[in-house]
């Protein structure tokens, strides 16, 4: 039982310096702008009149459902394009697959700082900038995509093949195989899939300053960097408001999805 005790009670101080800026930043929010840096870890006097400002400052509702419907519709066309890309290079055999899997692979070495000056080039040649495809686009296609195909093809990979045998026998192909047996297996790497890829396209902050230039385009971590006085000085109080009805949501998402997103993880193993 002791052992216990000094178990826990060693968690929850190394869990300080994890909470403590979550805990600081939401009760910040709800402070005086005098008192934003003062010792005091409560408020003296409890404020919700910052989220007010928030809404009055910006555009703020629809720049949280810019940020929301594109992380939703880069998470469904990266779990769709990096199911079909990780199941081909893991079950399907043809001329030059591993060269090809390996020039996909280098795609994660290479910075998006790297490439997005050619991107912005062609995209407003395109007639693009200002608009949300580049944020769509770009993640779904591009160098994002890659770790996404390299936990499916781990997980495939890892699949009997007597599954597959089996399937053949019943008379399916391999648009059957992949759509019955394959797929609906695939359930917890998709979840982890799922998982990084709507955080990563949630804080996205380089590409949107690159490529959008109106308020009511922006999203949110662009969003956060307008928060300012008339003397272009930040307003700590009510950033730091923006920023917890950003974060907040997506922590308590992460904390009731974390079990599906270790449990993806360990499935795509080490093999191939």
């Amino acid at each position: 039982m002791s052992r216990k005790v000094w178990l826990y009670g060693l968690l929850c101080l190394l869990c300080v310096p994890f909470v403590f800026p979550t805990w600081w930043m939401v009760t910040s929010s709800m402070k005086p702008i005098s008192e934003i840096f003062s010792e005091s870890l409560l408020p003296s006097e409890w404020t919700f009149s910052t989220y007010e400002t928030v809404f009055r400052m910006q555009p703020f509702g629809q720049q949280y459902w810019n940020s929301l419907y594109i992380a939703v519709v880069v998470t469904i066309g990266t779990m769709a394009v990096a199911a079909l890309a990780g199941y081909a290079f893991a079950r399907i055999r043809f001329p030059g697959q591993n060269v090809l899997f390996v020039v996909v692979l280098t795609g994660l070495l290479i910075p998006s700082e790297v490439t997005i000056v050619p991107l912005f080039q062609m995209f407003q040649s395109l007639g693009l900038t200002n608009t949300h495809w580049p944020l769509i686009i770009v993640p779904i296609f591009g160098a994002p995509c890659v770790l996404a195909i390299f936990i499916m093809r781990q997980f495939f990979i890892a699949l009997p093949p007597e599954l597959e045998e089996a399937a053949r026998m019943d008379g399916l192909g391999r648009a059957g195989i992949f759509y019955r047996i394959a797929l609906p297996l695939s359930r917890p790497a998709l979840g982890a899939v799922a998982i990084f890829t709507f955080l990563h396209s949630w804080n996205l902050y380089l590409e949107p300053i690159v490529y959008l230039s109106t308020p009511d385009m922006f999203t949110l971590p662009q969003a956060l960097t307008q928060f300012v006085d008339i003397y272009g000085g930040p307003m700590w109080n009510v950033q730091l408001a923006a920023a917890t009805m950003t974060a907040v949501p997506i922590l308590i998402v992460f904390v009731l999805a974390q079990r599906q997103f270790i449990e993806g993880l360990a499935h795509t193993g080490v093999k191939g």
